[in-house]
């Protein structure tokens, strides 16, 4: 794994709690995810819209065509009630996970 890759199974996660705060568009996302991350994290256009089309099938985010800062067309995506309930599960998921891994690594 690279230094800068995203955990399997973490875009997800990463991209419903940066639709928390309100609707944004799939570039501000990924640019989102990228500046929050300390510019870490990278979220590649092949990975994000994949999973944006995945969580609208699933009924977690919805999506309106606007116009951007930049005055083009795109879509904004907006978390849904559904969304925020997967987000606070994937949370806790998480930090289950990142219990385990802590406690193995003072413990081992």
């Amino acid at each position: 794994m690279a230094k800068n890759e995203m955990l399997p199974g973490t875009l997800g996660m990463l991209i419903l709690r940066v639709l928390q705060p309100g609707p944004i568009h799939g570039y501000a996302i990924a640019q989102r995810i990228h500046t929050l991350s300390k510019e870490l994290l990278q979220v590649e256009e092949g990975s994000l819209y994949p999973a944006l089309q995945r969580m609208l099938l699933k009924g977690w985010v919805k999506a309106e065509w606007g116009i951007s800062e930049t005055n083009r067309k795109v879509r904004f995506y907006k978390l849904t009630a559904e969304g925020r309930r997967q987000l606070q599960s994937e949370i806790e998921d998480f930090d289950r996970v990142l219990q385990g891994i802590q406690s193995v690594m003072s413990k081992a």
